[in-house]
């Protein structure tokens, strides 16, 4: 088999634009356009800015790249964006698609078309791999030139289920046995041989292979690999979203022995904080403890009205050694997966809910930072050590907001006046530099499903926001500024958590949505954190606060993790790193490792691998990172569907909360749950998506349905297999709005394309909060 063509140049974008070169007054012609773009400046809002273009010119910038990108000179790099003509991303998922006569695999991105850039898979080290990739195989790879010049892709991690493999449910009917995909956007089934699917039930949840063999007619070939579950299961929903995703499951032996045979820390070296009552505040039925708290005021004459302030985070270093098993597969793993029925830990039980876990009463090893805050609320100084604590208390937010509100218990009450009193006047001193540093306050309104004894859903409630929540919030937040400046002075590298301010294209969509309800939004405004707050403010009391909140958070970047700092926009931080969940986050536990090295703490600190491959760690714990949201999300989307699918038929409440050409996407008051109204279902006339009013509108009637309408819905069909939920539509459209402007770049309205009940509405992008 001969080699697949040399693929096309490959330029390595910087994570922020250029900023060396002055804007130059009005249009640049082609060529001075595409070096812009080869520079790395791929979004439209970051070449508008650079070449100073407002109003016409940046919409004559706008045709002059899509002509670019028509004759060929550029590629489109997601909705907004432009690249060099075959350019690769420098980090991207990729599928093994061929092996060539020499035995090299060659890959290709999986958002890729067919006719895309084959790219040869660099031989990878069996530490990374668990075994070498072949055909089929799904990976998260980074595209690096050689010393040659030419392209290559480098394996950073295998990423779950093969790109061939299909999970579903098994049907019989009508002399057939097919595999029907769980993922709501897939409409191929899969027929299966009688002699594979004799022994399978109806209703069987398969893992199943597609046939090597191509079929030019009918359904694709395919045999089942392993039985799973069953559909009927009342925790089906979990079992899907970790085969769907590829969530690593389970510890091998060794990793299990090494949890196993930790011993309980002593005081040896460490310092000895066993007589400050740090106390634990975290969910009623959390079973590992990463943090502990403790606040007093501050003695030193210099600093009246000053306040002392202890984290103590579990040192999970001292039990997850560089190179260790327990490492390996840490890393692997990325963080720990949280579904309503169970959770898939980053750690052996023994270490995540036993010796690294700040169990009261017990003696625990811990990375420690003391903080001192002043009368306004600003960090002075901190320090931090290696010691041995104590947990005083186990306390649940519940319990702690209760006792400070006049309502203790028999465990809150001795602690209320030592211990719980000053750690909320600490507070209260902290939340006036918090004030003054203007964090972004979008509310995220997050539901809690509560399940019966037998695995059932028993309820949806919402999740209280309690005064506790954000008391350990804010302590956290600041021992995290408190790890990353401290590394950051020792010249030491780290993982930051970084967050990028929203881009120009975006506020640009935010400004045009805001004039649709007459709000004034300065076209050109830089981001900024307090003109967000004033903005949500403003509107929290008027009829559409619940959507200009959802429309700010969609305006803004999603955080990641980055060996480089760009800062964190939504913290409104210069610099920010995770320290302090490490017994579910790789992130903290690599940071604790660098402050361990940094101040001389032990021997086991960063190993040469840990530095060495520290970008590639940011990256794949990122891509960990998204696969478990994702995962939790299509479980609570099942669980969630299960629990309405007895109500079929009947009618709710709800609200847009997403518009696009194919329907209406609305969020139930009753359950947060997201659905879709197919826009056949709204009425006989054509409807026009009106991308800059987020509004459908009727082409002849101008009848309209805005982003943000309370709307009745009734429950037309719920899938539990799938998540998937149709509505039907009660209320009727808005009038025509005759100051409304005429709709840009609208799209006629049709029925849903196949497997629209895939698509994820807006406001599905909750799930857990694992930290900013």
């Amino acid at each position: 088999m001969p080699k697949p063509p040399k693929p096309p140049s490959f330029s390595r974008h910087p994570v922020r634009p250029a900023r060396d070169k002055r804007p130059s007054p009005g249009l640049p012609d082609r060529q001075t356009l595409l070096d812009a773009v080869a520079e790395g400046q791929t979004d439209v809002g970051e070449l508008a800015q650079r070449f100073g273009l407002k109003g016409a010119d940046r919409r004559a910038l706008r045709e002059m790249l899509k002509g670019l990108a028509t004759d060929g000179k550029l590629g489109k790099r997601g909705r907004k964006g432009f690249a060099e003509a075959g350019a690769l991303p420098p980090v991207g998922v990729a599928d093994v698609v061929s092996r060539d006569a020499d035995g090299d695999l060659y890959v290709r991105l999986v958002k890729a078309g067919e006719d895309a850039p084959q790219v040869r898979l660099a031989p990878g080290k069996a530490e990374q791999a668990k075994g070498a990739p072949g055909l089929g195989d799904r990976l998260l790879v980074r595209f690096e030139k050689t010393e040659a010049g030419e392209l290559e892709a480098r394996l950073i991690k295998r990423l779950g289920q093969s790109a061939h493999r299909v999970l579903g449910v098994v049907r019989k009917a009508r002399g057939e046995i097919r595999v029907e995909p769980v993922d709501r956007k897939s409409k191929d089934s899969l027929l299966l041989a009688h002699n594979d699917g004799d022994k399978l039930k109806d209703g069987d949840l398969v893992l199943a292979e597609i046939g090597s063999a191509p079929q030019r007619y009918g359904p694709k070939r395919g045999r089942v690999v392993q039985v799973i579950g069953r559909e009927d299961e009342p925790r089906a929903a979990s079992l899907i979203a970790i085969h769907t995703h590829g969530i690593p499951t389970g510890f091998s032996a060794a990793a299990e022995a090494e949890a196993e045979a930790a011993k309980a820390p002593e005081l040896g070296r460490r310092t000895d904080l066993r007589d400050i009552p740090l106390v634990t505040i975290d969910p009623p039925d959390a079973r590992d403890h990463d943090d502990a708290v403790f606040a007093e005021p501050d003695t030193d004459p210099k600093n009246p009205g000053g306040w002392v302030v202890w984290v103590a985070i579990a040192d999970v270093a001292a039990y997850v050694r560089p190179g260790s098993a327990l490492d390996r597969e840490a890393r692997d793993k990325g963080n720990s997966v949280y579904f309503p029925d169970r959770v898939e830990p980053m750690l052996p039980e023994a270490l995540s809910a036993g010796l690294c876990s700040l169990r009261q009463g017990e003696n625990r090893a811990c990375l420690a930072v003391r903080m001192t805050f002043d009368a306004r609320g600003k960090k002075t100084e901190h320090r931090f050590v290696r010691g041995l604590m104590r947990s005083a208390a186990k306390l649940s937010y519940e319990q702690a907001q209760a006792a400070i509100d006049g309502a203790s218990d028999e465990q809150t009450g001795p602690l209320l006046e030592p211990i719980l009193k000053p750690l909320w006047a600490a507070y209260a001193c902290m939340k006036i530099g918090r004030e003054a540093r203007q964090p972004l306050a979008i509310a995220s309104a997050e539901r809690r499903i509560i399940l019966d004894d037998e695995g059932k859903v028993a309820s949806i409630n919402p999740r209280p926001s309690l005064e506790a929540h954000k008391l350990i919030e804010e302590m956290m937040v600041q021992a995290n500024v408190c790890a990353a400046q401290t590394l950051e002075q020792r010249g030491q590298p780290l993982i930051y958590r970084v967050h990028d301010a929203p881009s120009l294209e975006k506020l640009q969509s935010l400004a045009e949505f805001l004039g649709t309800i007459s709000i004034a939004w300065t076209r050109g405004e830089p981001a900024r954190t307090d003109r967000f707050n004033r903005l949500l403010a403003e509107t929290r009391e008027g009829p559409h606060a619940d959507i200009v909140n959802e429309v700010v958070l969609r305006t803004q970047m999603q955080a990641h993790y980055n060996t480089e700092n760009i800062g964190h926009f939504g913290l409104n931080l210069d610099r920010y790193a995770h320290f302090t969940s490490p017994i579910r986050r790789y992130a903290d536990l690599i940071v604790h490792r660098a402050l361990i090295t940094a101040l001389r703490l032990g021997d086991d600190g960063l190993s040469d691998f840990d530095i060495t491959r520290m970008k590639d760690t940011a990256d794949l714990i990122t891509q960990a990172e998204r696969r478990a949201m994702a995962a939790e999300r299509d479980a609570t989307d099942r669980y969630v569907a299960a629990f309405l699918a007895d109500r079929v038929g009947a009618e709710f409440q709800g609200r847009i909360t997403g518009v696009t050409r194919f329907g209406l996407f609305i969020r139930l008051d009753e359950t947060g749950a997201d659905g879709l109204v197919p826009i056949s279902n709204l009425g006989a006339e054509y409807f026009i998506h009106d991308d800059r009013g987020h509004a459908l509108v009727g082409e002849k009637s101008g009848q309209r349905w805005p982003l943000g309408r309370m709307v009745q819905v009734r429950l037309a069909e719920a899938a539990p297999i799938t998540g998937g939920l149709l509505f039907e539509m009660l209320s009727a459209p808005d009038p025509r709005d005759p100051k409304a402007p005429a709709p840009r770049l609208g799209v006629r309205g049709r029925a849903p394309p196949p497997g629209a009940r895939g698509f994820r509405g807006p406001g599905q992008n909750r799930g857990k909060q694992r930290g900013r």
